[in-house]
Order: C-alpha cells, then sequence, then structure tokens
C-alpha cells in the first residue's frame, strides 16, 4: 500500500518555549531528525500545520485543537492509501519502526502501545478511508483518541514492538526541556 509522510508541526510549543520544530540535537532540527527518519519510508513526507521552509507544507484545512486537524488535512488531501504520521517531538523516531509500522496489512489504524497501555497516536498509520470520520470528529470537537474509539484500531503492543528493538524512543514527546533532556540520557544524541 502506498503510504504518504507526514509530520505533525502545527503546536504552539507552550511547554517548550521556543519552537519544537526548530529544537536542535546534535546540530540538527528536531523537523530534520523526524524527516530524515520519514523520508527513508516514504516517497513523499510533508509538515502538517505551520509553514516550514524548505518542506512541503500542508495547512490544517480545519479550525480544531490538537492532532487530529492536521490528521484529517493529511487523511482528506492524500494521494496514498495511507498516511504514516510523526508528531515532530517524536525527535528519536527509528526508520526501522517506522517500516514495521508500514509493513503491518490492516485496514484500520496501526497504532503503537506503550507499557502502560497508552495508545501512541501521533507515530502511528491511518489509512485514508476514515479521512471522512476523521474530518466529522474534529468538527465535533473530538480527538485522535475519540476518532479511535469511533473506528477501532490494530494495536501493535509492546510484545510486538519490542521484537523489533523499539524501545519506546520513537514515540517518546520531546516536548518540554526536562523531556529533552531525559531523551537525551536514554536515547543518545
Amino acid at each position: 500500500m502506498s503510504t504518504l509522510g507526514a509530520i505533525l508541526a502545527g503546536g504552539r510549543s507552550t511547554r517548550m518555549g521556543p519552537d519544537k520544530a526548530n529544537v536542535e540535537i546534535d546540530g540538527k532540527t528536531m523537523l530534520d531528525r523526524v524527516a530524515a527518519e520519514l523520508g527513508q519510508v516514504c516517497r513523499q513526507v510533508v509538515v502538517l500545520g505551520g509553514s516550514r521552509t524548505g518542506y512541503e507544507n500542508w495547512p490544517d484545512d480545519l479550525d480544531s485543537p490538537g492532532p487530529l486537524a492536521g490528521i484529517a488535512t493529511a487523511l482528506n488531501r492524500a494521494r496514498q492509501q495511507r498516511v504514516l504520521v510523526v508528531a515532530v517531538d517524536n525527535a528519536f523516531v527509528r526508520a526501522e519502526t517506522l517500516v514495521q509500522l508500514v509493513a503491518v496489512e490492516s485496514e484500520l489504524p496501526v497504532v503503537p502501545v506503550d507499557a502502560a497501555g497508552v495508545r501512541q497516536v501521533t507515530c502511528a498509520v491511518y489509512p485514508t478511508a476514515i479521512a471522512d470520520q476523521a474530518e466529522e470528529e474534529a468538527k465535533g470537537g473530538g480527538s485522535v483518541q475519540s476518532l479511535l474509539d469511533r473506528v477501532a484500531l490494530h494495536p501493535v503492543t509492546p510484545d510486538i514492538w519490542s521484537a523489533w528493538g523499539e524501545d519506546g524512543r520513537s514515540w517518546f514527546s520531546v516536548d518540554s526541556p526536562e523531556a529533552l533532556a531525559e531523551a537525551t540520557d536514554r536515547f543518545g544524541g
């Protein structure tokens, strides 16, 4: 199945302070790090939300808070069958994990679930077939979580993703200076 790569980069970075997309880790911005990993998996990579120089930018089509507006925009505009979404603050994402997520054959969203049972909705694969439901959910004030409650999902549980060599870094949210320090300690640069 063909897959669009989409980086969620429309947040306000309130916890981080400066724009997360421009925060550097080992000399590369978080946006560049995520784009490099997605680019190893998808032929086309777009940035959802704000305008970023050097990238194909898709502004949110809906006025809705949170990542659902960006995901709904990508699902509606993509020419591919699926969208591989990664948040810009998932700066330690691994292409190897993204390859495995895309390889899961399902007509449902393919969503990692962490060891605490939390669905990692900003590092997941969404079928464009749910574009209408995503738009309705966003217009109704819903969230990605409520969308998944509505359409169901194909969970990727810790026993599966750990067999891929994943340790949770691909969906670790670097959304504050403290989280950046923790991620650097845990995962390196």
